[in-house]
């Protein structure tokens, strides 16, 4: 028996790095389908594996950390050329979901998010203080290799950081969901679910391809979603608002006709970061009241239960509690 372990532990740890692998790597073609050039700077508004990489640290622990490594090598060598510049992007990469893994323990973060304190250091720890690391690594090499001018840097930073803190902000959470969710779901609120999907079918492309600039339009959509879905339905819309509006901004439709890319950068930014923020601290919030309310409902059940054995032990010799 302690033989077969020994022979399957290896096996077991080479699939585990292979399918994280496989999905950093799914994940970054995916974003890449809306990726914006700077000289030879590649980044995305949204970089979704970074937030795979951190989900699958919190899922899997620091096992995980080899399936980044090679995920992200095989998503930098499928836009790069194999330089000493790509292979220190790659360790920038790796490093950054790491130490938001380990910032995130530190703090005792829990993974379903039923706590404020979880949004903010999944917000402020593993989103915009530690993809600093990614960020200034990679386009610090693009500088020092001269594929990318200097006066370029600012700019590109900027996009790479908000990139890679978004993909955390919004990939992190729905994966750690998808993690918890029983399956199948409940059926009993089907209707209003089916009410949200349709709303926000329409509502999130005409916000984003309607001229007249109407993306504040979805702030209400998310809001609705929160208070009666939570996390699941705030960051799924918050998810599907922050696509139709990446899409909009890299064809230059809607809101965003007519800028010039800096502005597009940063609209696009402004607009998915608040989106996300909101969303996810929202979320938190609801979810903390609602415990709190499940934890002193149960604590004054008990605590009538104790009045009504107490009422009962201490009643006269030969009479019975009242009825």
């Amino acid at each position: 028996m302690v033989g077969n372990q020994e022979v399957l532990r290896p096996g077991v740890f080479l699939m585990r790095t292979l399918v994280v692998a496989a999905c950093y790597y799914a994940a970054g073609r995916l974003g890449l389908l809306r990726s914006l050039v700077v000289d030879d700077a590649v980044f995305t508004p949204i970089w979704p594996p970074t937030g795979v990489a951190v989900a699958c640290l919190l899922l899997l622990g620091m096992r995980a950390w080899p399936g980044i490594a090679l995920g992200a090598f095989l998503v930098t060598m499928s836009i790069d050329t194999p330089r000493l510049d790509a292979i220190g992007t790659v360790a920038g990469n790796t490093a950054a979901p790491v130490c938001a893994y380990l910032l995130l323990r530190r703090v005792g973060f829990r993974t379903d998010l039923s706590r404020l304190r979880d949004g903010l250091a999944l917000v402020f720890l593993g989103a915009l203080a530690v993809m600093v690391i990614s960020a200034t690594t990679g386009v610090g090499l693009l500088v020092l290799a001269d594929r990318l001018a200097a006066h370029d840097f600012w700019v590109v930073w900027l996009a790479w950081w908000v990139g890679d803190a978004m993909g955390v902000l919004i990939v992190t959470p729905i994966l750690l969901l998808l993690h918890r969710t029983h399956w199948p779901p409940s059926l009993a609120r089907w209707k209003e679910a089916t009410a949200v999907v349709l709303v926000a079918g329409f509502l999130v492309p005409l916000a984003a391809l309607s001229v007249m600039s109407l993306l504040f339009l979805v702030y209400p959509l998310v809001i609705w979603a929160a208070l009666r879905f939570r996390l699941a339905g705030s960051m799924l819309c918050a998810l599907f608002a922050s696509v139709a509006a990446t899409v909009a901004a890299t064809e230059g439709f809607g809101p965003f006709k007519g800028l010039t890319d800096e502005q597009v950068m940063m609209k696009l930014q402004a607009f998915n970061g608040t989106l996300a923020l909101t969303a996810l601290l929202l979320s938190a919030v609801i979810n903390e009241q609602r415990n709190t309310r499940r934890s002193v409902e149960q604590a004054c059940q008990e605590l009538a239960e104790v009045l009504e054995h107490l009422t009962a032990t201490d009643a006269p010799p030969g009479r019975g509690p009242r009825p």
